[in-house]
C-alpha cells in the first residue's frame, strides 16, 4: 500500500488538505498527518482546529511515497519556516518520492528554499514573480518529475485526483472515483 504524508502547519489551508485527504484514502492510499507544531493539535486557516496523527518531529525518520504541503497564507509560512519540514522535503525529493504542494506551498515553501530546482510548478496568485528557482506554468495542476503542483484550493480536485493517480499507477480507477463522486475529471 502506497503512503503519502500531509503536512499541516498552523494556518494550513482546511479545504487542500482534507479534499486530498479524503481523496487519497477513498483510493487506499494509507495517509498519515503530521502537525509542524509541537502539539498533534493544529488550527486552520479558518480557525478548524483538527488533531493530526502525529507530529512531524515524531516521524522524521519515517519514508512516504508522496508529501502532501497545503497552502493558506500562514499556513505556507510556517511550513517554508520550519528547517525540519525543509529537510523532511528535501530529503524525500532527493529519494525521488513524489512532492505535492497546492496553492502557495510550491511558492512559499519550495521556492524560498531552492527545492523547486528549475522544475515547472504552478501556484497561487501571483506568488510566482518572487520565485527565482522554478518555471511557472499557469495551469490548474503541473507535473514536472516527482513534482505535482496545484493551483489552489478551486482545483483541489483536480490535483487530488492527479496525486492519488500517480501514486496507485492506476488512472483508470481515479476517472471511476472522480464520475462516482460527481467530478468532471
Amino acid at each position: 500500500m502506497k503512503r503519502a504524508a500531509v503536512l499541516l502547519a498552523p494556518g494550513f489551508e482546511e479545504g487542500e488538505a482534507i479534499v486530498t485527504i479524503d481523496i487519497l484514502r477513498r483510493l487506499n492510499i494509507e495517509v498519515d498527518t503530521l502537525a509542524c507544531a509541537d502539539t498533534r493539535a493544529v488550527v486552520s486557516y479558518h480557525a478548524i482546529p483538527l488533531v493530526a496523527d502525529a507530529r512531524l518531529a515524531e516521524r522524521l525518520e519515517d519514508t512516504y511515497d508522496a508529501l502532501v504541503l497545503p497552502g493558506g497564507p500562514q499556513g505556507s509560512v510556517n511550513l517554508a519556516a520550519d528547517p525540519q519540514v525543509i529537510a523532511f522535503v528535501a530529503r524525500h525529493d532527493a529519494a525521488g518520492k513524489l512532492i505535492c504542494p497546492i496553492c502557495s506551498a510550491a511558492a512559499r515553501v519550495l521556492g524560498a528554499n531552492g527545492l523547486l530546482k528549475g522544475r515547472r510548478y504552478v501556484c497561487s496568485g501571483d506568488l510566482w514573480q518572487d520565485v527565482r528557482d522554478g518555471e511557472y506554468v499557469d495551469a490548474p495542476v503541473v507535473e514536472d518529475g516527482n513534482l505535482i503542483s496545484g493551483k489552489g484550493l478551486g482545483r483541489v480536485f483536480d490535483f487530488a485526483l492527479t496525486v492519488a493517480s500517480r501514486l496507485t499507477g492506476d488512472e483508470p480507477a481515479a476517472r471511476e472515483h472522480a464520475d462516482h463522486i460527481y467530478y468532471p475529471w
